[in-house]
């Protein structure tokens, strides 16, 4: 990093894609070590339940409600709280609410090319 340039990035600037059924994402540090991503996911959408063998990862809520079922086990996230995911740790996050949901997802090193696809589990009792 020490050749590149200083600036501040925003959703404005970053490297956006789409994914899913019609949820967004920025690329807001695209390192070698370390990936941050901004999301956002619409009313109803859900990613695929999927792990990682090299990646850690932790999301954190900026606006809104969402579901994460990590190894079966689902866990309410609202605004202001994250949750780490594991090396190997099968997870999906859902929005099941009627809103939209703004999230960060900071991986290390970065999870895109090593994410691998976990069969479904039951649906557990939301803790």
């Amino acid at each position: 990093m020490p050749n590149e340039e200083i600036s501040a990035i925003s959703k404005a600037t970053a490297e956006r894609y789409m994914w899913g059924n019609g949820c967004d994402g920025w690329h807001l540090l695209k390192h070698s070590g370390l990936s941050v991503i901004q999301e956002c996911m619409p009313p109803g959408t859900a990613e695929v339940r999927h792990f990682h063998q090299r990646a850690q990862q932790f999301f954190y809520i900026l606006a809104g409600k969402a579901v994460m079922e990590v190894d079966g086990r689902s866990i309410q996230l609202t605004t202001g709280e994250g949750i780490c995911i594991p090396v190997g740790a099968s997870h999906q996050i859902k929005n099941d609410s009627s809103g939209e949901v703004h999230f960060l997802v900071i991986s290390q090193p970065p999870s895109h090319g090593d994410r691998i696809p976990a069969p479904e589990t039951p649906s557990p009792d939301l803790v």
